[in-house]
């Protein structure tokens, strides 16, 4: 590893001003991805600015009636806060999903969205890879993706992004605010990530030395009746090979409003606009679901060993709604 500085932040913007001032320096706070990749080379920083104990570790309601959440606030205090359990349940069971609860603990909620793909080529220096070294190929379109992208992918990289988090508040229509050393600014989660096409290495549009300072949850009253299934390959601490985020407002058996977020299939939250219109105003029964899937799933472009996801995907978008909305008819 290589040696680094290490200065912890009193204030926002004395972090923002001291990455400003060196450009190899990264922001830490739980340290769950960053420190990982620091021990593999991946991440070779200058210099690390700690800002942990930013005063950004609160979760609040807004005038509007949604929700603030700090981006030093940690997975597992967001997973047990009241009224995300009460507003927005998907919410928490996405995140209660995730790693395990001592990495919970220390992971924040400005870290997971910014989490790197865990791709095995990405995380082996000794191969090549677009998103650390653009140009030098993307092997894994060739090589082992059985876990890889089915959507939104491109010739350049096929990785997908690993957060549960992510997921849900993709579907809840999440902004995140950020903090330059020009001022504040913000971006609607829809637009935080970038499509893949020739830049993978390119991953969000935070503008250069920004810090996240937290996320906003808009009002939802969908988002109270909402579930978060994730599919992966052993019980417990496992990244998805297949999730869903979805919310239903049935009323007189007809969709009223619905929303949906697939993770594990692309290389960022993908939201489902296309089975979202299906599924606006049609009957609430399993054949509404199952085309509601396969508008979403049109665009898919498996490679020859992750093609199960197609099927995967559809099921879980059919027996997530169902049970949805038999819940709505109790």
């Amino acid at each position: 590893m290589r040696e680094f500085g290490y200065q912890r932040a009193s204030d926002v913007a004395g972090a923002v001003a001291l990455l400003g001032a060196d450009p190899e320096a990264r922001f830490l706070a739980g340290g769950t991805n960053l420190v990982d990749l620091m021990k593999t080379g991946i991440e070779r920083p200058a210099r690390l600015v700690d800002v942990r104990e930013l005063p950004l570790d609160r979760v609040e309601s807004t005038p509007e009636g949604g929700l603030r959440i700090g981006a030093t606030v940690t997975n597992s205090d967001l997973a047990a806060h009241p009224e995300v359990r009460r507003r927005y349940p998907a919410l928490t069971q996405a995140v209660l999903a995730g790693a395990s609860g001592q990495l919970r603990n220390m992971a924040t909620v400005g870290g997971n969205l910014l989490q790197r793909t865990r791709c095995g080529y990405f995380t082996d220096v000794s191969r090549p890879c677009n998103k650390r070294r653009p140009g030098s190929g993307c092997p894994a379109v060739e090589g082992e993706h059985h876990n890889h992208a089915i959507l939104g992918a491109s010739d350049h990289c096929v990785a997908v992004h690993p957060s549960d988090m992510g997921v849900a508040l993709t579907a809840f229509d999440a902004a995140v605010s950020y903090e330059t050393a020009d001022g504040p600014g913000e971006l609607p989660l829809g637009e935080f990530y970038l499509p893949v096409g020739d830049t993978p290495h390119r991953e969000t549009a935070l503008p250069a030395g920004a810090l996240i300072t937290g996320v906003t949850l808009p009002p939802a009253p969908v988002a109270a009746r909402s579930r978060y299934r994730k599919v992966r390959e052993r019980a417990s601490y496992a990244f998805a090979i297949g999730s869903i985020a979805a919310a239903l407002d049935v009323r007189d058996g007809l969709v009223h409003e619905a929303r949906l977020a697939f993770g594990a299939v692309a290389s960022r939250p993908w939201r489902a606009h296309a089975a979202e219109r299906v599924l606006t105003g049609a009957p609430a029964d399993a054949e509404t679901f199952a085309a509601a899937a396969d508008a979403e799933l049109a665009a898919a472009k498996p490679l020859p060993h992750n093609g199960y996801k197609v099927t995967l995907m559809r099921n879980l978008v059919v027996a997530v709604l169902t049970e949805l909305a038999e819940e709505a008819d109790r």
